[in-house]
């Protein structure tokens, strides 16, 4: 009977040891950060953007985030944006799931190289492009777009369009707004770009605040952390 006993103990303990462990393993959050590369957007501000961006990920409460917080990681990817056709993955699909992983991101990003300089701001086709990355990415509890940019869509398609023809339903984006030249910015991305529940908007006072902004933005995507409700973006022509 006391053998009994202990097969029953050492058999729930097991359990409860593989439960944890298929916890720690299953992806809680997908998450594909695009970047505003447009012709608005000089070579200071890219550094900002790509030096700032690694630098947010590289935080102490973003990697506490990531590593300490609820079960299961997170999965990264990052493209830049601007044309129709102008999209570049920069990084391609990271479970975020350990220092080394988040050092070797924070080093790639860092690293990056500009893809486009000259063309327009398309949004809908960059949603379009995320759409694609999402597909192919791993099957996560959430699904996250984290849009930036500087300023509104002002060549073909917007994200309305984009949200009607692409498969982004049960998708969440979100949107980063850096003030600047286009005092448009922060209305367009609140009003056109947010899309999905708990959909929310940061705003950058400027590529100088793009670090800090970016690190809050990571911050609550990765916690989940839901302030508001936003009202989903409905379905239109433009």
């Amino acid at each position: 009977m006391v053998g009994a006993r202990r097969w029953a103990v050492f058999s729930a303990a097991a359990f409860c040891a593989g439960a944890s462990t298929a916890q720690e393993d299953r992806c809680r959050l997908a998450l594909v950060l695009a970047l505003d590369v447009s012709s608005s957007v000089d070579a200071r501000e890219y550094d900002l953007q790509r030096l700032g961006l690694a630098a947010a990920l590289n935080s102490d409460d973003v990697r506490h985030a990531l590593l300490r917080g609820a079960p299961g990681y997170v999965a990264l990817a990052v493209y830049e944006w601007s044309g129709f056709y102008q999209h570049k993955l920069q990084l391609d699909w990271t479970a975020l799931a350990s220092p080394t992983a988040i050092d070797a991101a924070v080093a790639s990003l860092s690293a990056m190289q500009r893809s486009h300089d000259d063309f327009p701001t398309s949004l809908g086709p960059a949603l379009g492009y995320a759409s694609q990355v999402l597909a192919r990415g791993p099957a996560c509890n959430r699904r996250v777009i984290d849009v930036s940019g500087d300023g509104v869509n002002n060549y073909r398609y917007g994200p309305r369009v984009a949200y009607k023809h692409f498969p982004l339903q049960d998708v969440t984006v979100n949107g980063l707004a850096i003030l600047g030249d286009d005092p448009r910015v922060a209305s367009f991305y609140r009003d056109e770009v947010l899309h999905g529940p708990g959909a929310f908007l940061e705003i950058a006072n400027g590529f100088d605040d793009f670090q800090q902004a970016m690190a809050r933005k990571l911050f609550r995507e990765i916690n989940d952390v839901q302030l508001s409700v936003v009202t989903p973006v409905p379905s239109g022509d433009g």
